[in-house]
């Protein structure tokens, strides 16, 4: 029969678009992106904490000793 189809071909069509529908990757970061997105983060998160009032009581000992 002039119609038929194997079943890796039926995969391959099924496969095809969901192949070519997806968007490329995204470029890795070089490592001043890296440094300069976690200083951001940390002034952030800084920026949060400096929000709440904390007494000294709550702060932990600069010097553990064990």
């Amino acid at each position: 029969m002039p119609n038929e189809i194997t079943r890796r071909e039926l995969a391959g069509l099924i496969v095809a678009p969901a192949l070519l529908a997806q968007t490329p990757a995204a470029t890795a970061p070089t490592p001043d992106e890296e440094l300069k997105a976690a200083r951001d983060q940390n002034r952030q998160n800084q920026e949060q904490l400096a929000k709440f009032p904390l007494p000294m009581a709550v702060e932990p000992a600069t010097h553990f000793r064990a």
